[in-house]
């Protein structure tokens, strides 16, 4: 299947507008705050509080301006394209989560930030973060923010009553890849019955979709969503429901759960599930958990970044300010509260994030997740990957929890697919 540019940039504009009730509104541009003031829309949890308090008593450089920022609770990205859909009160700045090519339709409602002075601080970045916020025309409509990178989390007394080796350096020679990872765990079910190391079949799937440099679509609107790559995570992800290593957790409640009840014994994840996961669901479990390097290499899951609007009333300005808030040493500050793993590779030696963490028996965690950072190979997320992606976890879910045929399941995952893509007019 291939995309045309023109079908591009239509259906991704459908997209949008699919999520958004349409971007065709019109009316005056004007953005939303006061002339001195330079608005913000964000998400609870995306941004460190001290540092967004500086600035709403003054734009570092532009003493004459301040911060206004709006906390969105829900249906966030709905409200910010209604926003641009109607040209009026549209905040200066947005933070934009992992899915910012979907914003890509839309990008001539942005600043380039090339046009603003962000190349100079590209070689701040990491690479493959820095280009996620390129526009396939080479525009820079979204500045980096955190990251997600992959490891594997494990409970070092489970791990000790099977007899395993619990240094991190030796876990990750046990299961460099997910042949031995599978190994390994049978190994654990075996000394710990019930011991699994997925919360369910999609973790699989979206563990190693993150490893892979490519996804569902090429950068000139192929779709390979169809190709070996994504069969073998889908069949990598059946492989462990089979074998009895999925814990079977298909809300966040259930997922909670497995980690509150000690059947979750190990789990590739990003690095932010170290707070949703066993920090929050199992506090007692503080200096039993250690983490090392994934099987199957590094990977990312997650991240966001900052637009600035075209309505913005001072781009000058509010570039100053994002490339403030996300500078080396704020990012470090961003790590401690919100827990934001940083993009700025500069930080990872910073003696905020060195500390020994007490609740992973005092290890240096941020050693195994920079790694990862560092050595992900980066990938191409088109404005679809939303649309493709959304069939073939439901139908690992019909696998998982109806026990429906692994092969059907693809099957009735790729026809829906094209009618979705077929739908849009990308194909």
């Amino acid at each position: 299947m291939t995309l045309s540019r023109r079908k591009f940039l239509a259906v991704g504009t459908s997209a949008a507008a699919a999520a958004a009730a349409g971007l065709t509104g019109c009316g005056s541009r004007s953005s939303l705050g006061a002339s001195n003031e330079l608005s913000m829309w964000t998400w609870v949890g995306s941004v460190n509080d001290d540092l967004i308090a500086q600035a709403e008593k003054a734009i570092p450089g532009y003493d004459g301006m301040k911060l206004a920022m709006t906390r969105i609770g829900t249906n966030y990205k709905t409200k910010v394209l209604t926003a641009l859909a109607g040209k009026s009160l549209v905040p200066d700045i947005v933070a934009i989560n992992d899915d910012v090519a979907t914003y890509f339709p839309n990008a001539d409602q942005f600043h380039d930030l090339f046009e603003l002075g962000a190349k100079d601080l590209e070689k701040d970045f990491l690479p493959w973060k820095w280009k996620l916020g390129i526009t396939p025309e080479n525009k820079m409509m979204a500045y980096p923010m955190d990251t997600g990178p992959t490891a594997l989390f494990y409970r070092s007394d489970v791990f000790t009553k099977a007899g395993i080796d619990i240094d991190p350096a030796a876990v990750a020679g046990l299961a460099p890849d997910w042949d031995a990872y599978i190994a390994l765990g049978k190994k654990l079910k075996q000394a710990v019955p019930g011991s699994a190391i997925t919360d369910n079949i999609q973790g699989v799937y979206d563990y190693r979709m993150a490893q892979q440099p490519k996804r569902y679509m090429t950068s000139d609107g192929q779709y390979i969503g169809d190709q070996d790559h994504v069969r073998q995570s889908f069949d990598l992800a059946v492989r462990v429901v089979k074998e009895g290593l999925s814990a079977n957790a298909q809300n966040s409640t259930d997922k909670n759960a497995v980690v509150t009840n000690g059947k979750l014994v190990a789990y590739n994840a990003a690095v932010w599930w170290a707070q949703l996961g066993p920090k929050n669901a199992a506090p007692k479990t503080k200096g039993l958990w250690r983490v090392t390097a994934a099987p199957g290499g590094a990977g990312n899951r997650g991240g966001s970044f900052l637009g600035i609007t075209k309505y913005c009333k001072n781009p000058e300005a509010a570039f100053a300010f994002i490339s403030w808030l996300e500078s080396a040493k704020n990012q470090a500050q961003a790590f401690l509260d919100p827990v934001l793993f940083p993009s700025t590779p500069a930080t990872y030696t910073d003696p905020t994030l060195t500390a020994p963490d007490p609740f992973f028996g005092g290890q240096q965690i941020v050693d195994v997740f920079a790694e990862s950072a560092k050595k992900y190979p980066g990938a191409y997320f088109s404005p679809y990957d939303s649309i493709i992606g959304t069939p073939i976890g439901k139908e690992l879910v019909n696998i998982e929890a109806s026990g429906k045929d692994p092969d059907q399941a693809w099957a009735d995952a790729q026809r829906q697919i094209e009618r979705e893509l077929t739908r849009a007019g990308a194909i």
